[in-house]
């Protein structure tokens, strides 16, 4: 059976049908052209023509015109529309006229980088011209490095190789910085939070070593469709940029389907799970041999559904490679070989964390399922354009979880294919990413006395601390660097720690093999010593983890059960840095402590998700500086209620809260945390606090700040909007959580909190 009759089958479907909330059908749309721009170097068009491609789409020729003229621009088209083009095209043209030009390339992954170079050494091939174009990044060999910085017109790299493997050594990379051109830098979009906020500095530090060398390149950004590219894209680069938003390209019929997992007690509001409506979505498709992609929002759910997959695929033989699982903890030889694999067609099905949702070419699949919304509009639409790559039908199904984030989306279709409101934030000010990158830029350039790294920031300040610290000195009007150590080494772009711990497999004690890798952060929850690590399906148990040595050893093992821990987490606030009054109370943002420390495990049985007993946890606590905002409420919110019930109350906010602020934010839920305490130490009234979840925060509660009380207008629509008798998961959390009138007085907190 194809996907146009499986598509059909389903809408004559009954048992399906009732658990579709909204069925979208986007019709075909025809392609809107341009013609090749007269200046086009004449080598370049029959290269492509004999590639079928005889004319550009009009967002291509827009992006060349306003290359040529100099602009730094911004492309914001879906999927498959051939952003690439609108790069390829002006770099390759200037090079081609003067072989002295240089491009750098800058894409957020390796897999990404190495996929996109692979389109662009096929046109040069193709031209039969000398453009040398290089992949630079930790798996160069280092005999190639040297011909790459010499020779090399397009450098093709990633932000983390640009950081620690390009600026801090500029002087081998003169020929190129003298003659930079254009930096062409991709998905945008993911350059969020701290990754974003790293990202930023390194262009600072880029922007002042051109300078230095008399360079002034352009920058061509592409991004996913978000609320604000042209922002993001300006505060990444520093300064203005011309947006390119209208796409002309063709794509085939789609169809996005919202599932919303039926209610197995109504009264509880508690529904069938997530995880085995997306497995029984996920098998029909695979039992009818249409190439599908499955996104799970964490690893343990990744592993779970890729698990039970490979099962229905198994030959007699036991071979299950039709089915794969893909996720950032695998290691890079794994996932090449798995990507080569799609692209062959010999994976018909592969289960991935979004790790996949950027555009690494996969090959042509047919449908994906979401099991959960992934946590932004942006990211669906990356996730669901993974599918009909080719113009042809695809078909998406979101299965919604309980959390009230998926419930919102999928009873609210309106507002998800409306436009879209969300905001890609970065917070390159960040004190610790600030001065982290002050020092990188020190190492590379001596500091001038006035010399300004970012505007509106006392950098003077910053480097008179670094030479208090003998970090630094002072001479003939300039900080010169006089540290021994080699500070981009230690700063990771990723996190605003860089400790990760590796996985290794001592199954066989003779052969221990590394078979994947976790950040500080995630480890005492998924690496205590007694949990079920899970990988490509397989099991394996920790037998030790060793924090010092920053090891994790896990042995490989078949039980019917997995493991999940609890976090127990603490906030103590340093300094307010913003207040006002409100509610009888106040509003305000600071700089907070948190300590957090991990107790306990649960586990889980595999096909039921029963709970099968507890284990204790004995790890070190820590701690992390961050920022916060928070509602000390008053009187005017709080009169009346009773301490049970403000307490049921207030947590039901905190849980609606915690699932509406990523709808605002553009962040994942895992980025924000909401906590509350009926009588805070530090207020001395009933709080409710949000705050980054990245040390010295991204920005992320500053913004919430600003939002006052506009976010619980939401909040209380929500709750309102539920069915449930007295709370469920969909909205203020179950009732035996937050007790028999806990949603009646989350609701009445919410409107009280938003009339403020």
């Amino acid at each position: 059976m194809n996907l146009p009759q499986l598509i059909d089958r389903l809408h004559r479907t009954p048992s399906f049908m009732e658990n579709v909330t909204n069925w979208q059908v986007i019709p075909p749309r025809e392609a809107e052209y341009a013609p090749f721009p007269d200046d086009l170097d004449p080598r370049v068009a029959p290269v492509l023509s004999a590639r079928g491609i005889s004319r550009l789409y009009s967002h291509q020729r827009r992006a060349f015109d306003l290359a040529r003229e100099g602009k730094d621009l911004c492309v914001v088209t879906p999927t498959a529309s051939g952003k690439t083009l609108c790069y390829n095209l002006p770099v390759l043209n200037a090079i081609l006229r003067n072989p002295d030009a240089r491009a750098l390339y800058l894409f957020p992954t390796k897999a990404l980088s190495a996929d996109q170079v692979s389109e662009l050494y096929e046109l040069i091939e193709a031209m039969g011209v000398d453009v040398k174009t290089y992949t630079y990044d930790g798996d160069t060999p280092a005999a190639a490095r040297r011909q790459v910085r010499q020779a090399g017109h397009i450098v093709v790299t990633n932000p983390d190789m640009l950081h620690s493997g390009i600026l801090p050594h500029h002087t081998k990379w003169v020929k190129l910085f003298e003659n930079l051109r254009y930096v062409v830098i991709d998905e945008i979009h993911a350059y969020r939070g701290v990754f974003g906020s790293n990202l930023a500095n390194v262009l600072r530090r880029l922007d002042r070593l051109c300078r230095f060398y008399g360079s002034h390149p352009q920058f061509i950004c592409c991004s996913a469709t978000i609320a604000n590219p042209g922002e993001l894209a300006q505060t990444l680069i520093g300064r203005p940029v011309e947006l390119i938003d209208h796409s002309g390209a063709a794509s085939g019929e789609k169809h996005v389907v919202f599932y919303n997992p039926p209610v197995v007690n109504r009264q509880l509001g508690v529904r069938k799970s997530a995880l085995q409506e997306t497995l029984s979505i996920a098998s029909m498709l695979v039992d009818n041999d249409i190439p599908t992609i499955v996104f799970g929002k964490s690893r343990l759910t990744v592993e779970v559904l890729t698990r039970h997959l490979k099962e229905r695929v198994r030959d007699p033989l036991g071979n299950a490679g039709r089915v794969r699982g893909y996720r950032g903890g695998y290691l890079p030889t794994l996932r090449r070989e798995i990507e080569r694999g799609l692209r062959r067609g010999d994976i018909r099905a592969v289960v991935s964390t979004n790790a996949l949702e950027l555009g690494i070419d996969i090959g042509q699949l047919d449908a994906c399922v979401m099991c959960g919304y992934p946590g932004t509009i942006a990211s669906t639409w990356q996730e669901a354009g993974r599918a009909g790559r080719r113009k042809n039908t695809a078909l998406t199904v979101v299965v919604a979880t309980s959390s009230a984030l998926d419930q919102y989306i999928v009873t609210h279709p309106d507002y998800f294919f409306g436009r879209s409101p969300e905001n890609a934030l970065v917070h390159p000010d960040n004190l610790y990413v600030l001065m982290n990158h002050v020092k990188c830029a020190a190492y590379e350039l001596p500091f001038e006395q006035g010399e300004s790294f970012a505007k509106g920031v006392s950098t003077g300040e910053m480097l008179e601390y670094l030479a208090e610290e003998n970090i630094l000195h002072l001479a003939d009007g300039r900080y010169h660097w006089m540290a021994e150590e080699f500070p981009a080494a230690d700063l990771s772009l990723r996190s605003v720690t860089s400790e990760n711990f590796l996985i290794i497999d001592i199954t066989r004690p003779e052969h221990r093999v590394v078979i994947g890798e976790m950040d500080r952060y995630t480890v005492p929850m998924l690496l205590h010593e007694h949990a079920i690590y899970m990988h490509e399906g397989q099991q394996y148990q920790v037998e030790k983890l060793d924090f010092t040595e920053k090891k994790a050893y896990v042995r490989s093992v078949d039980v019917d059960y997995y493991t999940d821990a609890d976090l127990n987490t603490s906030i103590k606030v340093i300094d307010v840095l913003k207040e006002q009054p409100f509610a009888g109370g106040q509003l305000a943002f600071g700089e907070v402590v948190v300590t957090w420390l991990v107790t306990m495990f649960k586990k889980f049985k595999l096909d039921t998700q029963e709970t099968l007993g507890f284990g204790p946890v004995d790890l070190p606590e820590l701690e992390m500086p961050t920022n916060a905002c928070w509602w000390a409420m008053g009187e005017e919110v709080t009169g009346g209620l009773t301490m049970d019930d403000l307490q049921g109350g207030m947590l039901g906010v905190a849980n609606a809260l915690r699932q509406i602020l990523p709808l605002y934010l553009m962040c994942s839920p895992g980025d924000l945390c909401v906590q509350y305490r009926v009588r805070d130490p530090f207020t001395r009234l009933p709080t409710i606090i949000v705050f980054d979840n990245y040390a010295g925060g991204i920005g992320l509660s500053e913004r919430v700040y600003g939002m006052r009380s506009v976010i619980f207008e939401d909040v209380a629509e929500l709750i309102a909007r539920c069915g449930c008798e007295a709370g469920c998961p969909s909205c203020v959390g179950p009732r035996a959580e937050v007790g028999e009138n806990g949603k009646k007085t989350a609701l009445l907190l919410a409107e009280r909190l938003a009339k403020q």
